[in-house]
């Protein structure tokens, strides 16, 4: 039986694509093992796909001055000498890495016993974890277009990002039956990502009223953002749902969203009419302006910015022709998306961008077998 070790963590975008692949490994016959770092958000959500998950230390490689710059480097090569005990011990055929700083350790450790590494980059750009891994891996897939040209040449393949199955089997009625709305008007469904955003959440927040008119809302706030005083017909909301996704993705009839690229290429697969709020470039690198301006540009989303000054000061021009967050153009974009849903769709119906299952599920099996 082959054996494929997988890897990938810090946020749900970081294991989401692996999980996605579970049931094609499975079928394959693929023996699994995950490794995750101690107790972070991927080791439940693996441990819920009822998969063997091994811990090591991690820290985390950040671009400013930070106390934690001074240890976490020493987190890190334990970690690589635990990732290396069980490379030795589990001796995997092939080792799969979704990035994030956790796969670091495991990507190099990997490398040094001779292990093929597989590494997907979700994102426009590669992110530093990644990078750091690129010399070590035999392919690096991505999802798009424009990646490719920031990836050496002789291992870029464009896959497209790995879509989890059962997100295309939602049911709507599920979806209503679990929140108790009644379905009677529009559907809203907010995500914040895994950790929530409070910037979306304050602003959502603040058009309630209003929007309450005309929709009900679904709202996804993250941890420690539930707010109990808002509890009212027509909203409804959740820190974080996993397996009951679905079926809110379906009784939704448009979504407002985050940009990370797992999280939009769901929402493309599903053809969900939606409105991206990227994280700004104080908050991040930017590669979440960069992703959402992919998907205005195909006509797929329409877009808000958080923050705009930083990123023209950085020579990002384009975000001057996105409006700016605030309660007035948060409450017009729902509007406008709504009415103009069928535009969006059609948009999304004619990509080509893929699901990337069974284009990374083939090149595992080619390593594997090598």
């Amino acid at each position: 039986m082959k054996k494929v070790l997988l890897t990938g963590g810090g946020t749900a975008g970081h294991v989401t694509p692996n999980i996605a692949l579970l049931p094609g490994l499975k079928n394959a016959g693929f023996d699994i093992l995950y490794v995750g770092s101690y107790e972070g958000m991927e080791k439940k959500l693996i441990e819920d796909q009822n998969i063997p998950y091994r811990g090591i230390a991690t820290g985390k490689f950040r671009r400013y001055l930070s106390l934690k710059n001074l240890t976490d480097p020493f987190r890190v090569i334990k970690g690589y000498q635990e990732a290396k005990q069980i490379i030795r011990e589990y001796k995997p055929d092939v080792l799969f890495s979704k990035g994030g700083f956790v796969s670091v350790p495991v990507v190099l450790a990997a490398g040094k016993y001779k292990v093929p590494v597989i590494i997907h980059e979700s994102d426009m750009t590669p992110g530093l974890a990644n990078k750091l891994c690129q010399s070590t891996a035999s392919k690096i897939c991505c999802n798009f277009p424009e990646t490719v040209n920031h990836l050496p040449a002789e291992k870029a393949v464009l896959t497209g990002s790995p879509i989890r199955r059962e997100l295309l089997t939602g049911s709507r009625e599920a979806g209503l039956a679990f929140t108790g709305l009644s379905g009677d008007r529009p559907i809203l469904l907010m995500m914040g990502g895994s950790t929530g955003s409070r910037a979306v959440n304050t602003a959502l927040r603040a058009i309630l009223p209003q929007l309450l008119k005309d929709f009900q809302v679904i709202h996804l706030c993250g941890k420690g953002n539930l707010d109990p005083t808002l509890d009212q017909p027509g909203y409804v909301q959740y820190e974080y749902i996993s397996a009951e996704l679905k079926d809110l993705m379906a009784a939704a009839d448009l979504v407002l969203s985050r940009a990370g690229a797992n999280a939009i290429c769901e929402l493309l697969a599903l053809k969900k009419p939606h409105i991206l709020v990227p994280l700004s470039l104080i908050a991040s690198r930017g590669d979440q302006i960069l992703n959402a301006e992919s998907f205005k540009k195909q006509g797929f989303s329409y877009v808000l910015q958080e923050e705009k000054e930083t990123a023209l000061k950085r020579g990002l021009s384009f975000v001057e022709q996105d409006e700016l967050m605030n309660s007035e153009t948060l409450l017009n974009a729902i509007h406008h998306v709504y009415k103009n849903r069928s535009q969006f769709i059609d948009a999304m119906e004619k990509s080509s961008q893929s699901d990337g299952v069974e284009r990374i599920l083939q090149m595992i099996k080619e390593a594997a077998e090598k």
